[in-house]
């Protein structure tokens, strides 16, 4: 997932930088074209320790764990492993800090704007070092990093910094001689447990909202992608954050994640990942304290494509969906549904535009397809394509990794697949794409909500009635139309059925942070309204 139409903006900075031309006065003159950004060189990684009231921490237990570069298999370095020792001395400092008199307790609305509004110019400031630690960790294109990740990790922080001092409650008439009024008053202590996909535009969109509303955090990145987030830890430092407002805690999820799942002083728990793992986190919070919890999980995201639509757009729309991230992402647009009429069209023009994509090292400016996160998903990805050929669905290109390179996988299209295939109904989370076919809207609309999951889907069509009636028949959290993956951070987002509960981003996410508190005052009767 990813902020500002995504790929789409990627597309636009790169072409405008690839302009040779400007306009000044009314005039055109040659200049030459700006230079695109660049990645860091960073000899030592400087932050790889536990993070915990402001501080630098070891483990406990005294583990470390390395964390590899995907792109090369080479390890980067070792990093700290918090276990449940280390959470819990996480949980205390965190609860310190948001108790009644601490100093961020006592700190007005605007004043923690303004924190967040520091932290936000600092990821300015540090871009192109966090785009680079950010690629290295994860193999995205540095690139993808620099002009989606951190913009919109950096638009997430200063859109909950100018909410500090918009969120109260209402006054509402009641019976009798009473004044009622309500609260939003934080939560306490959040926990919360990111993917290694999107680390560090994850990171933003947990602690913002939590932030902006006055709770304190403890948040585990995922054990592939520890490196942002820490680095992120000394920023908040240098913000001003006061001690134990945030705490980071590197580890693995049957250990700290599971801490933080059940822990009785954590007050509520936020997590993206996986179905499976989202159900035993939900089941932690109803065993421990019953905490609040938001789960942003997996997909299985139906595009529908009429034979109306602009079919060029189209393609290259459902293409940025399913390839954008290697595939890894909730929202890849894993099953495409073309009206039978343009089918075989849409095929080749797919195809055609795959088989372009450049793959290659991440820090290469033409790149635009890293390799997969680690050794267990690509060995995943590659089972499910096997099925697929397995199955009976023809593969039109790919299906294979690329020679002598690793992780790497050619992008994966497949076409004749049967809604009962695996392909049809997994999560991949890989670079595959699947191409059906549909000849009715009622038969499409059926078939497109026959997954257990619900998180996105598209609709491409010029008749603006049929948008907005497939659109409302879908059972998803959003529904893009003539567009994917246009995520912003003033829209809500979260899933149907079993891609999650609650929703982020958006004045929606605030109410997942607040606890409503109702005061009735009885009026004395010379008072009486």
């Amino acid at each position: 997932m990813f902020l500002q139409n995504g790929p789409q903006a990627l597309h636009c900075k790169r072409t405008a930088m690839a302009q040779n031309g400007t306009i000044e006065n009314g005039m055109t003159r040659n200049t030459s074209p700006p230079p695109l950004p660049q990645p860091v060189k960073i000899p030592e990684i400087k932050h790889t320790k536990i993070f915990i009231n402001n501080e630098w921490h070891t483990s406990i237990k005294g583990k470390k764990f390395p964390t590899i570069n995907p792109a090369t298999g080479v390890k980067i370095c070792d990093v700290e492993e918090a276990d449940k020792a280390d959470v819990e001395e996480a949980v205390k400092a965190a609860k310190a800090a948001g108790q009644r008199g601490s100093e961020w307790r006592r700190m007005d609305t605007s004043s923690r704007g303004r924190l967040l509004h520091r932290l936000a110019d600092l990821l300015e400031r540090e871009r192109a070092v966090l785009a680079t630690l950010e690629s290295m960790d994860t193999g995205k294109p540095f690139l993808h990093a620099f002009f989606v990740d951190l913009d919109g990790s950096i638009k997430t922080l200063r859109y909950y910094a100018g909410w500090t001092d918009k969120i109260h409650g209402k006054t509402m008439p009641v019976d009798e001689n009473f004044v009622c009024f309500t609260k939003h008053e934080p939560i306490g202590v959040c926990g919360a447990i990111i993917p290694w996909n999107f680390p560090l535009l994850m990171f933003s969109w947990k602690i913002a909202p939590a932030l902006a509303c006055g709770n304190t955090v403890v948040i585990k990145p995922a054990e592939q992608t520890p490196l942002t987030a820490l680095h992120v830890g000394a920023l908040i430092k240098e913000a001003g954050f006061p001690p134990g407002v945030v705490n980071i805690v590197p580890g693995f999820g049957p250990t700290a994640g599971a801490a933080i799942a059940s822990h009785m002083n954590i007050d509520k728990v936020a997590f993206t990942g996986s179905t499976e793992v989202g159900q035993l986190i939900k089941a932690a919070a109803a065993k421990s304290n019953l905490k609040r919890v938001t789960l942003e999980l997996g997909g299985k995201n139906p595009c529908i494509v009429f034979a109306d639509s602009d079919l060029q757009s189209a393609v290259e729309e459902t293409q940025k969906g399913a390839f954008f991230n290697q595939g890894q992402a909730c929202t890849a647009a894993s099953r495409v549904y073309v009206e039978e009429q343009v089918y075989d069209e849409f095929v080749r023009l797919s195809v055609e535009r795959a088989k372009n994509i450049v793959i290659g090292d991440p820090m290469e400016p033409q790149t635009s397809h890293g390799p997969q996160i680690d050794q267990h998903q690509f060995d995943k990805i590659l089972a499910l394509v096997d099925s697929g050929k397995r199955e009976g669905a023809k593969l039109e290109c790919g299906g294979c990794a690329v020679e002598d390179r690793g992780l790497f996988m050619h992008p994966t299209i497949f076409s004749d697949i049967k809604d009962h295939m695996r392909i049809a109904k997994e999560e991949i989370f890989g670079p595959v794409q699947c191409i059906m076919k549909f000849k009715t809207q009622e038969e499409v609309i059926d078939r497109a909500n026959s997954s257990q999951y619900g998180l996105t889907a598209a609709v491409f069509t010029r008749n603006i009635d049929r948008a907005l009636s497939v659109s409302a028949a879908l059972e998803t959290g959003t529904v893009w139309v003539n567009c994917y993956n246009a995520l912003h951070a003033q829209a809500p987002f979260g899933g149907y059925k079993m891609s999650g509960n609650g929703r982020e981003l958006g004045e929606y996410a605030l109410a997942e942070y607040t606890e409503v508190k109702a005061i009735t005052i009885r009026l004395s009767e010379q008072l009486k309204l």
